[in-house]
């Protein structure tokens, strides 16, 4: 089973224009939808879509929207009952398949509700092969959530792996754990700029250069991360593809055929999803960047935050190359 931990979760509102946005301009929509999100749900939806068992953790009202949203799309949940709704994300579509995102913070998290999250993760993490702690974090909760997050998973289940997507606060907090020599999560999946992040360098300087084909700063900051202990990297980079980096492996760089983008909204979150698929298949590191390259490919071939199904995905298309021969160090194979 594949668990995921969302604990801040959004009903994402994609609205679609029919030209460029401009500031002060008026537009009428040529459509909209709401759909259940938030990186952990969007991990359970590909999932769940590709007939894998899967299980969505959130912090929600339980008799809110965002549940009867869940229930409508298929995804497996156990929702921890709180008194807040789920906070709505708006994303605005341009005809070219350009997205703009405005993101709502949400309603602060109580210390005992994130207890709860804590809870209910631990009573589930027996049954899983995976666990994915993804998204931000709720105003209230301490950044370390996620450490915690992983020292239960660890005491509940050390055969678990555990997988981490987040940003900022929480992702400097995981950065600074590992420079104190505690244990890492198996897998990161930042992008350019949160490897950045975690390497103390330019994230969005790495972005520009690798969409420009110089990878060299990537594996730069890959090499720095997986000496803190990481033993798998998946660097989603957008339309530059994605680069898994390996502890004892090569640095390998995975590419989609050119496609006419509908929305980049959960194609990361899809590229995991694809990627765990892999593990689970027992595909060799590159079948996993390539099916990994072909999730993201095809969520952002669908509209709004649209999980794909297995036959909308194309890995075979995917083509991989090796960036660099020489190891990523890591604690564990």
């Amino acid at each position: 089973m594949i668990l995921t931990l969302t604990p801040n979760p959004s009903i994402d509102r994609t609205c679609s224009v029919p030209r460029p946005l401009t500031r002060g301009g008026v537009y009428r929509l040529t459509g909209a939808n709401d759909v259940a999100g938030g990186k952990g749900v969007n991990v359970s939806a590909a999932v769940e879509r590709a007939g894998r068992s899967t299980l969505a953790l959130f912090p929600v009202a339980k008799s809110g929207r965002f549940c009867r949203l869940v229930r409508a799309a298929g995804v497996p949940y156990e929702p921890v009952d709180v008194d807040e709704e789920a906070r709505v994300n708006l994303t605005i579509v341009e005809g070219d398949g350009t997205t703009t995102k405005l993101n709502n913070p949400g309603s602060e998290l109580h210390p005992d509700d994130a207890a709860r999250c804590l809870d209910r993760l631990t009573a589930h993490a027996p049954g899983a092969d995976w666990v994915v702690l993804a998204g931000s974090l709720p105003r209230g909760v301490d950044p370390r959530f996620y450490l915690r997050a992983i020292a239960a998973v660890r005491a509940a289940n050390p055969a678990a792996r555990i997988a981490v997507d987040t940003s900022d606060a929480p992702l400097a907090a995981i950065g600074a754990a590992l420079r104190a020599g505690q244990p890492a999560p198996d897998l990161l999946k930042p992008n350019g700029v949160e490897l950045g992040q975690l390497a103390g360098v330019d994230g969005a300087d790495l972005e520009a250069r690798a969409e420009a084909g110089d990878f060299t700063g990537i594996i730069a900051a890959a090499r720095a991360v997986g000496a803190l202990g990481v033993p798998e990297l998946l660097i989603t980079l957008g339309s530059a593809g994605a680069v898994l980096a390996l502890a004892g492996g090569p640095v390998l760089h995975a590419t989609s055929p050119r496609i006419i983008p509908q929305s980049t909204v959960g194609a990361g979150d899809s590229a995991l999803a694809g990627y765990l698929l892999g593990h689970a298949a027992g595909d060799a590191p590159a079948a996993r960047l390539r099916r990994a390259v072909a999730y993201g490919a095809a969520a952002t071939s669908l509209p709004g935050t649209t999980a794909p199904r297995p036959v909308q995905v194309h890995p075979d298309q995917s083509r991989v190359t090796i960036l660099a021969d020489a190891p990523v160090e890591g604690n564990r194979p």
